[in-house]
């Protein structure tokens, strides 16, 4: 791997952390509006300290500046003199918003805008400008930080209590402390010796961009030793030889210049030695400013001549993703992968030779084959598998600033958040969550008001729950508020003309009605609902996923939106149907039931349309052999079996000629392979090599409605 794929690597491993940390961020942040804790403001502080390393060291400075003043404010929360303030938070938590986008657009290699971080720095000057009442009892356990402790500089500019700090490293790395005796003079600069480990390139760091850094506190002269620098043929470029005497002429507290070296601090030598312009304190090593510049020897680069870091070069190619996975899973499939090893070993001998004696032997190993292939089948798809949580993670914030602009007070519970699926699935499922909240939020909890008014607590409660059910994920989505109002949905409905005006519909097909495209009930039209966009979407989503959505509800106590899903989009837990000579799967989660039909059950509409009577309601029938021209074994429905679907809020009868067995098949693309079929979802092979086509069950609906919706406007 050359130097620049590991560095490619390395940087994306950064994003990935500065995600991990901004989310961190932002739930600690949301939990300190019940009050302040010790313990979260350090998590967050520290989360923010990476970004910001992390962002310098790859030479992100837009970063890096912006998140200091976030630091800097997280700070003084933390060491007592600034309290935890509802004002405070709100900011910070449109900081992480910011830095969010900053970092998405430096992983996208795009400029990074700095036009809202340039808006909200003013907001973080004026709330560091407050004097600010400290915390009226510090948190348990809060020590002032440690710059702060050893007497480091409070402002920009301000000479040091009591010297500089004293390290905790062993090699004095950051300098000797003083006896306490204040400074005489006014600190103007720093003298830095900075001897990194030899390793300083091995773990990306460049010492440029630290440079670069540096000059952006104020003017900056560089003077490189290359006395530990060996002859040509015996260099090593990946290891560092150099060492350098940097002069910075600003007065900048000790603690902004040592975070520069937050990176590489650990593995080198870094002496910092203050500058002062008139006297000086005792004890402290320092030379007036004129002095530092060499004699002779080489002349020290000012910073204008410092070389630019060079940005990197954009990836070719597409993004692909990445995946963590933990080590017990790794651990599995490796022990597993050993096994089938063995099984192929012991099958192996059979092919060398054979006797009729070793048949029970071969049908043992073969036993043996196909467990260790289940086992390992179901091992890979672990590593796919992830914590619900991880969308979970996103409603926090989010129910946070809604319930904040509508004026709600909302009580957000999660349950089953370690409840695992598919990658993909959660990513797509993702979307249509958020939808759905923010219609609880908007349509279905009320205001506090209204809540006392009718007998409840004011703050309304908001679940987000998952669990494991016959082979599949339950996602509900649950509020306690004011339900459906069936009523005004019928009405709503018979307005725009998508229900007759005599038509009688249970409650779930009325329910279904927020389902069809443009369709709302709301009376003004808001920036958070009310265009009728999105709940038709969310449909579609999760039926393209291979699941359906339910709603129940009951007026004034609200309402449970439950998706069904399947675990995996690479497996499909599926029913072997067969139509003639041809073999199909349908997803089991789409099949409501199995029926054999009677001749009293069937009628026709129109002379066209066949419907079967399912209980209370009336079912199309969908002729597969129809739809994908093949010849049946019979023609008459009576010979055949009705197989129940539902998809996309709506049930019809499919006739085929036979059920087979249940079983899980592998999802093969048609596209790819051939090309889009309407209708099917893809193939599966079989153990004996033919080809079994899985149905497209909400594509299967929509094409025989359409067909229908055809025959009938030429037959008027």
């Amino acid at each position: 791997m050359s130097i620049d794929q590991e560095m490619e690597e390395i940087l994306q491993l950064f994003f990935e952390e500065s995600f991990e940390g901004l989310d961190t961020m932002e739930s600690g942040l949301l939990t300190l509006d019940g009050g302040a804790n010790r313990e979260t403001i350090n998590t967050i502080f520290r989360a923010a300290h990476s970004i910001k390393g992390g962002a310098g060291t790859f030479g992100f400075m837009e970063i890096s500046g912006f998140t200091h003043s976030v630091e800097t404010l997280l700070d003084e929360m933390r060491n007592g003199s600034r309290g935890v303030t509802p004002d405070a938070l709100q900011v910070l938590l449109q900081a992480v918003d910011v830095i969010r986008e900053m970092v998405q657009s430096a992983q996208a290699k795009r400029p990074i805008v700095m036009v809202g971080a340039a808006a909200l720095s003013s907001e973080l000057l004026r709330i560091l400008a407050q004097k600010g009442a400290p915390a009226n009892s510090a948190p348990a356990g809060a020590v002032p930080n440690a710059e702060a402790a050893a007497g480091a500089p409070a402002a920009l500019g301000d000479p040091p209590a009591s010297g500089l700090p004293k390290s905790d490293k062993p090699d004095g790395a950051v300098g000797t402390a003083v006896d306490g005796t204040p400074p005489v003079g006014t600190l103007e600069g720093w003298r830095i010796v900075f001897e990194p480990d030899s390793s300083l390139f091995k773990t990306c760091n460049d010492p440029m961009r630290i440079f670069d850094e540096l000059a952006n506190l104020g003017p900056l002269e560089v003077e490189v030793n290359t006395a530990k620098l060996p002859h040509f043929g015996e260099l090593d470029p990946t290891q560092c030889f150099l060492s350098w005497t940097l002069l910075l002429r600003c007065a900048a507290e000790h603690a902004r210049v040592a975070e520069v070296f937050d990176w590489v601090d650990a593995n080198s030598k870094i002496v910092y030695e203050p500058i002062y312009g008139a006297a000086v304190p005792a004890g402290v090593p320092s030379r007036p400013i004129a002095e530092l510049a060499p004699a002779g020897g080489p002349r020290p680069m000012t910073a204008a001549e410092v070389p630019a870091a060079q940005a990197s070069a954009p990836k070719s190619g597409g993004e692909s993703g990445s995946l963590r996975v933990a080590t017990e899973k790794v651990d599995a499939l490796i022990n597993l992968v050993g096994e089938l090893v063995i099984t192929q070993s012991m099958l192996g001998r059979f092919a060398e030779k054979y006797e009729p004696q070793d048949i029970e032997s071969l049908r043992r190993s073969l036993a043996q084959l196909t467990r260790n292939t289940r086992e390992l089948q179901e091992s890979v798809l672990q590593i796919r598998m992830l914590p619900i949580g991880f969308s979970f993670n996103r409603f926090p914030r989010l129910v946070h600033d809604l319930s904040r602009k509508l004026g709600k007070k909302v009580d957000l519970k999660l349950s089953g958040e370690n409840t695992e699926l598919d990658k993909t699935v959660l990513e797509k499922i993702s979307d249509p969550l958020v939808h759905l909240v923010r219609n609880a939020l908007d349509h279905g909890l009320e205001s506090p008001e209204a809540r006392l008014a009718a007998g409840k607590s004011d703050t309304g409660t908001l679940e987000l729950n998952a669990f494991h059910e016959g082979g599949s994920i339950v996602i509900e989505v649950k509020d306690d508020g004011a339900g459906l109002n069936k009523e005004r949905i019928l009405a709503k409905a018979r307005e725009r003309g998508l229900v007759d005006a005599d038509a009688q519909l249970s409650d779930d097909n009325i329910y279904n009605l927020i389902f069809v495209a443009g369709f709302s009930t709301a009376d003004t039209i808001s920036d958070v609902s009310g265009r009728g966009v999105g709940m038709d979407v969310v449909r579609r989503n999760i039926n393209d996923l291979g699941g359906h959505v339910q709603i129940l509800s009951a007026p004034g106590r609200g309402s449970t939106i439950r998706i069904r899903l399947p675990l995996t989009l690479a497996i499909l837990e599926g029913q072997m149907l067969r139509v003639g000579k041809e073999i199909y799967v349908a997803s089991l989660v789409s099949i409501i039931e199995t029926v054999q039909s009677k001749r009293e059950d069937l009628s026709c509409v129109a002379g066209r349309t066949e419907l079967f009577k399912h209980r209370s309601d009336f079912l199309p029938i969908i002729r597969l052999y129809d739809l994908f021209g093949i010849e049946p074994d019979s023609r008459d429905i009576t010979d055949g079996l009705l197989v129940v679907l539902e998809a996309e809020g709506r049930r019809v009868a499919m006739l085929v000629d036979e059920l087979l067995a249940q079983q899980q098949v592998v999802i093969k693309s048609l596209e790819t392979n051939f090309k889009q079929v309407p209708g099917l979802a893809g193939a599966t092979i079989h153990g004996d090599g033919t080809v079994a086509l899985i149905l497209d069950v909400p594509g299967l609906v929509r094409t025989f409605l359409e067909r229908q919706s055809m025959q009938v406007g030429r037959a008027a």
